[in-house]
């Protein structure tokens, strides 16, 4: 079956950086658009990031440009989440997604198979 497996979110200061790393398997990846995506208590489900089946093209929301990296390796069949210079409004539930297609969406119904999220909390 399809499984997508966030990993490396955690506790850490405003102005640090994490990486977040989701591993697939049960799809052929490189056939996929992979996305992130936030939740935060009270809030709906936001989009963060996306990048498209060869890593050629990648989308991100406003409030992280210039800090925030999505990056894939189709031979490891994972997509990443590098996050800089994190925020006190970063803190949410992260969620990476496959959609099956070659460009890069940005709502939640376009998305096929999701993870299960990881918890990234910035302090202030």
């Amino acid at each position: 079956q399809v499984q997508l497996v966030e990993s490396g979110g955690g506790l850490v200061q405003a102005g640090d950086s994490l990486r977040l790393s989701c591993a697939t398997s049960g799809l052929i990846f490189r056939t996929y658009a992979m996305g992130w995506f936030r939740q935060a208590p009270g809030k709906d489900r936001e989009f963060v990031a996306a990048i498209n089946w060869s890593g050629t093209t990648t989308d991100y929301t406003d409030s992280v440009k210039g800090r925030f990296t999505i990056s894939r390796d189709n031979a490891k069949n994972t997509v990443y989440l590098q996050m800089n210079s994190l925020k006190f409004e970063d803190t949410a539930v992260y969620y990476c997604a496959a959609n099956r297609g070659f460009n890069v969406p940005d709502a939640r119904s376009q998305y096929d198979y999701w993870g299960q999220g990881t918890q990234v909390t910035v302090s202030s």
